[in-house]
């Protein structure tokens, strides 16, 4: 059975890579992770990132773009991955104002766009999801799966984020194994188990971990991404925490 590599999503240190972007790349070498999910490039250049990264022994698992970034300069998001090492470029969120149903027809057009042109220079385009992709079109489909439907499975794969597919009362294992051909990168989160449903450390909380982990390891998985959006805790504890329990599965 193969080895999934593990990367941090760096909008967990978000606060920290403010303050020091370089050292927070560091400390997260240091604890063990073998590559990082960048959400920008902490003033770098792609070209100096990529030094920097490789002094540390991380590797650019893939880069979270905004998606007007995506559709403005396609061609630079690319060249940048290129440059990075980075074989995955993420669409990451939609915002509240394109929702309706007319801008998920865009979207699906788009990301078919994007993806052709990212495909064609050996980089894969992504969509991640939060809950409000699992909400119902006119015609009875998630806007999720009408995205990953409507869109060419050569050109445009999934991020899966299983805290946000638990939140939205779905099983995300089942998501992984439906579209095991087309989730190379998860998200994984744990959920509190109160009412606030809080973003927690892997292993702390109610996410069925390890149905997650077993679809994985049967399916296409090409790196697992722990990220938690908010942490009660100092976040590098939070990360460390996380990673301990994936090492020990």
């Amino acid at each position: 059975m193969k080895h999934i590599p593990i990367a941090l999503q760096m909008y967990t240190l978000r606060k920290e890579a403010e303050q020091d972007f370089t050292g927070t790349l560091k400390n997260v070498a240091g604890l063990g992770y073998e590559g990082v999910e960048l959400a920008g490039y902490g003033g770098f250049e792609a070209r100096k990132l990529k030094e920097v990264l490789d002094d540390l022994g991380l590797k650019a698992a893939s880069s979270h773009i905004p998606l007007a970034e995506l559709r403005d300069e396609p061609e630079k998001v690319i060249e940048d991955q290129k440059i990075l090492g980075s074989r995955y470029v993420v669409c990451p969120y939609l915002p509240p104002e394109e929702r309706t149903e007319n801008d998920y027809i865009r979207l699906i057009n788009d990301l078919n766009e994007i993806g052709e042109k990212c495909a064609g220079e050996g980089i894969t385009l992504c969509y991640h999801n939060h809950d409000f992709e699992l909400t119902s079109l006119n015609d009875g489909r998630s806007a999720l799966e009408t995205i990953l439907e409507e869109t060419n499975p050569d050109w445009v794969k999934a991020e899966f984020d299983i805290y946000w597919l638990t939140f939205a009362g779905e099983k995300p294992a089942e998501w992984l194994e439906r579209y095991k051909k087309r989730s190379p990168l998860v998200h994984l989160k744990d959920m509190t188990t109160d009412g606030e449903r809080f973003f927690a450390e892997l292993g702390t909380g109610g996410v069925d971990l390890e149905s997650v982990l077993e679809s994985g390891k049967a399916g296409g998985i090409e790196w697992w991404i722990v990220e938690q959006d908010e942490c009660r805790n100092p976040p590098i504890e939070s990360v460390q925490r996380s990673l301990h329990f994936l090492k020990k599965k």
